[in-house]
């Protein structure tokens, strides 16, 4: 019997505007990574997203990024690892604050962006994550890509790691995600993602950008939430796991 948890960056938008397709996503994938403030969200929407994924019985994880309002965290910025302890520290304990003040447990830290593709391959942000993560509360599970540093990091310091693949990106030989300025970066097929999503599950290989495949490890996937066709890929590999006889779980 084949598992795997789906999760979704969500609470990326403010506090006086629509939370876009974060109700309908919610419905689907079973672990939440809500932004905390740095590279998206405000204190209103972070409460909002704790609170309704409470509602849909979704986990709870923080998504902490670099302070880059503008560009969405995607942007690398060269910062040393007590930096990166200090932001994860930050963030992931306001996010916990909405989730005690909730009533709530939280599941997991997830970085954003470029701090999570940062954190892939520089051993030294990825152990400052890690213990950053572990200090807070050493019974979070740490997500990160797939043979990632930061995965590395999570299991030496003592922490639960979640392998982490992608429905919706491509890869490169060496395991690392095709940079968004790239035109092959994303899939925007809904069946395509679902076919990749399906082998990395049950093959534990994905197809790379030059046609080689690759070995990785499938505990939880990633479902962007902000698409144009976002929640249409995510029900449509949703259901295609259940047909494959896949079942779709959060991590706990």
């Amino acid at each position: 019997m084949y598992a795997v948890d789906l999760n979704s960056d969500l609470g990326e938008s403010f506090g006086a505007y629509r939370m876009g397709n974060d109700e309908a996503i919610l419905e689907i994938v079973t672990s939440a990574n809500i932004a905390c403030g740095f590279h998206a969200g405000d204190p209103t929407t972070m409460r909002r997203t704790v609170r309704l994924a409470m509602e849909k019985n979704t986990a709870i994880g923080a998504h902490p990024g670099l302070p880059d309002l503008v560009g969405f965290g995607r942007r690398h910025m060269a910062i040393t690892p007590q930096e990166a302890y200090d932001l994860v520290v930050y963030q992931v304990g306001a996010l916990m604050a909405f989730v005690k003040a909730e009533g709530g447990q939280m599941q997991h830290v997830k970085p954003h962006g470029a701090l999570y593709n940062m954190a892939a391959s520089d051993a030294g942000l990825a152990e400052a994550i890690a213990q950053a993560v572990y200090d807070v509360d050493s019974t979070l599970i740490l997500f990160g890509l797939s043979g990632s540093e930061l995965i590395k990091a999570g299991k030496k310091v003592g922490l639960q790691t979640a392998s982490e693949v992608f429905a919706d990106r491509t890869y490169q030989e060496d395991g690392t995600l095709t940079p968004r300025r790239s035109s092959k970066a994303l899939i925007h097929d809904a069946e395509q993602a679902a076919q990749q999503v399906i082998r990395m599950v049950k093959e534990g290989k994905v197809r790379a950008v030059t046609g080689k495949d690759i070995p990785l490890q499938a505990d939880t996937i990633c479902i962007h939430g902000d698409g144009p066709k976002a929640l249409e890929m995510a029900q449509q590999i949703y259901q295609r796991l259940k047909e494959e006889g896949i079942s779709v779980q959060s991590m706990r």
